[in-house]
């Protein structure tokens, strides 16, 4: 696995999980459903993510 699969497949299973949470639990937990993706979308203009600072902190290669 890549950075980068890594980060889309993170991003996919916390958008999946709160916006489960927002329909099952409580519809706040739909913000951060908004929180990921501001953050992809910020990551498309300055090229930089800190889940990916982190994946690769952990060895996951390039």
């Amino acid at each position: 696995m890549t950075v980068n699969d890594g980060l889309r497949g993170i991003a996919g299973f916390f958008v999946v999980v709160s916006v489960a949470l927002g329909y099952l639990v409580h519809p706040g937990f739909l913000a951060f459903t908004a929180f990921v993706g501001l953050n992809l979308l910020q990551s498309a203009f300055t090229k930089w993510c800190p889940m990916m600072w982190v994946l690769r902190a952990l060895g996951v290669r390039e």
